[in-house]
């Protein structure tokens, strides 16, 4: 019997510059691909922060509602000039309630100094809240705060300051500050806010790339470092607060630590009196800028922003 002979097709092999090649498309591809997504990315993390400093105004104007006034920027009972003496608990400490926090706000003894070493206080003020975090920037959940010695305590992190106004959060030589949250045994009233809710910055963000502020409150003697400026500092009350002036957001010469500042890309977000939430741009004008961060200055506020 005669066999059939069988042919086998060889296969054809890809060749090193067609290898190559392929290659060379995938990376475009994903060079293309990659901004978009972290376009995408970016837009989501925006909007959560947007939503974060929303609830921030409810909460605010909740408290406002019950207490006939916004939390102070801090509580402390020594009055303007004196230097701090506590116990400190910032802004945030006072909304935990209206945030859905009850039970972290239960273990906070307001009259009782931030930086007590007591069990409550400790896990209390150590709490990371995605509530107080913007998830553009960099997640460090708890840092360490210090003293000009050897007192240290771990805090939780935040993104979100309060406008105290147009000069440094720390400097007690100079008449009260001008924002609508400065360091007080209460906080002001909408009828004290006489530029109008919606001409005022209540909160903006602070990014860790310039200093790391928490939502606990400001620690009797503590030192904020100014990551940009390694070796300068600034008092602890940049922890809960921040000033505009003289600086615009994301001023890249800026070499202290109680600024505005953001990781997203073109400005800073500051929740308003009114509750509305804006994106203010690093260029916006500086007189302008600086009128938004007063409470009761009387300066024409106009244009967009």
């Amino acid at each position: 019997m005669r066999t059939q002979p069988v042919f086998v097709r060889a296969r054809r092999a890809f060749t090193l510059i067609e290898l190559l090649v392929v290659i060379a498309i995938i990376a475009v591809l994903i060079g293309l691909l990659l901004p978009a997504v972290q376009k995408v990315r970016e837009a989501a993390s925006r909007m959560q922060c947007g939503n974060n400093l929303k609830q921030i105004g409810l909460a605010m104007h909740s408290f406002h509602d019950r207490n006939e006034g916004f939390p102070p920027g801090y509580y402390d009972v020594a009055p303007w000039p004196y230097d701090d003496q506590g116990p400190g608990w910032g802004w945030a400490a006072f909304l935990l309630a209206d945030l859905e926090q009850d039970n972290l706000q239960r273990r906070i003894a307001f009259n009782t100094n931030v930086g007590n070493n007591s069990a409550p206080i400790v896990s209390a003020r150590g709490a990371f809240l995605k509530s107080f975090y913007c998830p553009s920037d960099r997640q460090v959940n708890t840092f360490t705060a210090k003293d000009g010695g050897s007192q240290s305590w771990i805090l939780a992190q935040s993104s979100y300051v309060a406008c105290n106004g147009n000069d440094g959060v720390d400097d007690f030589s100079t008449p009260p500050h001008t924002g609508a949250f400065v360091r007080a045994t209460r906080g002001f009233r909408i009828a004290d806010i006489t530029d109008g809710l919606s001409n005022t910055f209540f909160i903006g963000e602070r990014c860790t790339t310039m200093a790391q502020p928490t939502w606990a409150g400001v620690l009797t003697g503590a030192q904020v470092p100014s990551v940009r400026a390694p070796g300068s500092f600034s008092g602890g009350s940049a922890l809960v607060l921040g000033h505009c002036g003289p600086h615009l957001p994301n001023d890249t010469i800026v070499t202290d630590a109680d600024a505005l500042s953001s990781a997203h890309i073109g400005g800073v977000q500051f929740l308003f009196g009114d509750g509305s939430v804006r994106m203010i741009g690093n260029s916006i004008g500086q007189t302008v800028y600086d009128a938004l961060a007063t409470r009761a200055g009387g300066e024409p506020v106009g244009g967009d922003y």
